[in-house]
Parts: structure tokens; C-alpha cells; sequence
């Protein structure tokens, strides 16, 4: 499954073109969890780069960002992910495999860091935006956010995930989100601890192998109007 769009950026106060509600459905019914992946095929560069593209675009409480994404692409490291992932192959047989991971620090550096990068980008001082780094500082360094950041850090990590598989399916890209893997292992095996990370949640993204059976299931979801309230 394949949808065209078009987005023009001539005017940010304008709506863009959309897909229809339909094709957003359709496409999210095509998607499922991909157990087996075809290995011999890729996905193309300039697909890849706009997937990238969603998780750093994916948005965040305050806007900090408390994330990294770390894209595996040697196979021999591949390789040795497979022993910790419960002996899944997707790990192997996938087009791209992503390690989405939170920070292990989030304090004050971390919020400066997130200021200069906002005047860099929205001009400005530091000076104007002191009360929003009070706010900040006063949440996660100070206040209640103190005692549970990874906590809190791990929700946002799984927004970039439900960005990340959302896209995916609209390129007609197959994904398959995992949480079953020794983490401990993986920030191993990856040097995470080292770069200040830990591994939280992993997604394979690539096209399904024909041999997969579950691409032909059905969804089983409870009825709309078991899941949805309306006040």
C-alpha cells in the first residue's frame, strides 16, 4: 500500500493537502505486527530519510525531547540481538531496525541545551525565556517530575514509536514494535550506557515476507463503541 500527497511549505498558515480519512483507515488496517520479513528487500533511501524524519519531528512534553534513536544496520551485531530478543528474527530479516531509547539524565544541562537550540532556531534570549526554564527546572529537577523522569521519559519514547509505525504504514511500509528483549543486554551490546542512554522499545520496519501468515489475520479490536466515550 502506496499513498501520494502532496505538502506544500509555501505558507504555514495555510492547511495542507491531506490524504482522505478513508485512505488513513485503510492503511491502518493493512498494518499489523510483521512476524517474518522479506530480507532480500530494502527500503529506499528517501523513505528511510523521511521515517527519520518522523521521530525527530515526534512531539514531547515541554519539547524536550528526552530521547535517542539508535538505527542498527550491522548485521553481525544484528546477529547478536537475536539470543536477547526471545529468539525473534526480525532483528535480521528487517530493512531497518531502530533501539528507541530515553536519556539516562535529564536536568539542567539537558534543559539548557533544549534553550539554545530554541533561540538557534526562533532567535531570542535567554533572558526571555527564563520563566519557562524556571518551569522546567522546577518540574523535573525540583518539583514532583524529580522522583519518576525515566518514568516519564519512557511515555514520550513511545509517541516517537506510535509516530514512527503511523508513518510507516502510510508509505506502505511494514513495521513491528518490540518490547520483548533483555534491555540490560542491549545497552550491552550497543555501548549505550556509555553514550548516557537506555534502551526502552524496538521497531523493525521493512515489507513482509509472503510466508507470513498473521499478514492475512484479520484485526481483532473491541467495538468503537466499547473503546470510545463521549461526554
Amino acid at each position: 500500500m502506496r499513498l501520494a500527497f502532496h505538502v506544500s511549505n509555501t505558507n504555514h498558515n495555510l492547511k495542507m493537502n491531506t490524504i482522505q480519512p478513508n485512505q488513513l483507515i485503510d492503511s491502518l488496517h493493512w498494518r499489523y505486527a510483521t512476524k517474518q520479513f522479506d530480507s532480500a528487500r530494502k527500503i529506499p533511501a528517501n523513505e528511510w530519510t523521511a521515517l527519520e524524519d518522523t521521530l525527530v519531528l515526534t512531539p514531547s512534553s515541554f519539547g524536550l525531547q528526552p530521547w535517542k534513536f539508535v538505527i542498527v544496520q550491522d548485521q553481525p551485531l544484528r546477529e547478536s540481538l537475536v539470543p536477547h530478543t526471545w529468539g525473534q528474527k526480525q532483528p535480521v530479516e528487517c530493512s531497518h531496525y531502530v533501539v528507541l531509547c530515553v536519556k539516562t539524565t535529564m536536568g539542567e544541562t539537558e534543559i539548557d541545551a533544549f534553550l539554545k537550540r530554541t533561540i538557534e532556531i526562533r532567535g531570542g534570549t535567554l533572558d526571555q525565556l527564563a520563566g519557562y526554564r524556571g518551569m522546567m527546572v522546577g518540574s523535573l529537577v525540583q518539583g514532583p517530575l524529580s522522583q519518576r523522569v525515566h518514568e516519564w521519559a519512557t511515555r514520550q519514547v513511545y509517541i516517537a514509536l506510535g509516530n514512527l509505525m503511523t508513518s510507516a504504514a502510510v508509505l506502505g511500509i511494514d513495521a513491528c514494535p518490540m518490547e520483548g528483549f533483555d534491555s540490560s543486554k542491549y545497552d550491552e551490546l550497543l555501548g549505550l550506557e556509555k553514550l548516557g542512554l537506555k534502551s526502552v522499545v524496538c521497531c523493525a520496519l521493512g515489507y513482509r515476507a509472503s510466508t507470513d501468515k498473521y499478514a492475512s489475520l484479520a484485526k481483532v479490536r473491541f467495538a468503537k463503541s466499547d473503546v470510545i466515550i463521549h461526554k
